[in-house]
């Protein structure tokens, strides 16, 4: 009689491998100098845009006539614009601005350009074509000129401009999730799935957007940067923020009159958003090799 050999069960072995997994990309993120520098820098500015209101004294739309175009100083650090406003305070306020104008621009863009991708990668089809071929097109154009067109259509505004951003920035997305969608749809997990008759939304909510969302949260990331230039281009050419928001592509078009006789108007809010974007691009970046390690290879 033949005896029988109990093998020892695996069940718990894949979710030691994500946690390990988990870790693995954790610690590649924290050695990343690069990254770190950069996530210290956006927590920087994100605490001073939030704590403005208890980091300065001044309001940042009050005009003082008798302050104007004053250089930096103990009282005023950055100095003073044509109107007597404190250039530190204009800065700290905007950066407020210019953070919310990012982040919702990209999260207009994900929800369009995600969705329609997924969409596109798992039926395929005509519904494939349709979409990929309006991302194409709308490629074709430089981001900054399709966002102009929007404005153009839907009026200068700052919530516009957002949604003008938003809109020229959802191609990229739609492309990065359809590939994606395209290289996991055919995994075992999700033709079990489908076979045991789960609906196409659940199969893209619980178990393809779970497996694709490591690469969309670093293009999201990158994407802020971009939006946050974006956005600031937009108000610098009267298409976005309105006179006297202390937004910083705003207070940059302001300032560009007194380049030779007041520097500073321009200089500061300059390097706020050259600081910002570099920050969130070193995060990114960091994100990317954690996240997506055979990218970098």
């Amino acid at each position: 009689m033949s005896e029988r050999v109990a093998l020892p069960s695996s069940n718990k072995k894949p979710a030691r491998s994500h946690a390990r997994c988990g870790a693995m990309r954790s610690g590649r993120l924290r050695r990343n100098p690069g990254s770190m520098l950069g996530l210290v820098l956006l927590l920087i500015v994100v605490a001073l845009s939030l704590l403005a209101p208890v980091l300065t004294p001044y309001d940042p739309v009050e005009i003082v006539a008798g302050d104007r175009l004053q250089p930096p100083s103990a009282e005023h650090w950055f100095g003073t614009d044509s109107f007597g406003r404190d250039i530190y305070t204009r800065v700290l306020y905007g950066g407020q601005i210019s953070l919310r104008v990012g982040i919702i621009a990209v999260g207009i863009a994900a929800l369009l350009g995600v969705t329609s991708g997924m969409l596109a990668g798992y039926f395929g089809g005509w519904t494939d074509s349709v979409i990929m071929r309006t991302a194409d097109i709308t490629l074709a154009f430089p981001g900054i000129l399709l966002a102009l067109v929007v404005i153009a259509v839907l009026g200068p505004s700052l919530f516009n401009a957002m949604i003008a951003v938003g809109i020229a920035a959802a191609p990229t997305y739609a492309r990065v999730a359809r590939g994606m969608v395209l290289k996991v749809k055919n995994e075992p997990y999700i033709e079990s799935a489908i076979c045991v008759g789960a609906p196409a939304h659940s199969v893209l909510l619980r178990h393809i957007l779970p497996n694709i969302l490591g690469s969309l949260v670093v293009v999201a990331t990158l994407g802020v940067a971009g939006a946050i230039i974006a956005g600031a281009a937009l108000s610098f050419l009267g298409l976005g923020a309105k006179p006297p928001t202390p937004e910083w592509g705003l207070i940059l078009s302001e300032g560009r009159s007194y380049l030779r006789h007041a520097w500073w108007i321009t200089t500061f809010p300059g390097l706020a958003i050259m600081i910002t974007v570099l920050s969130i691009n070193l995060l990114g970046d960091g994100l990317r090799d954690a996240l997506e390690p055979r990218m970098t290879r």
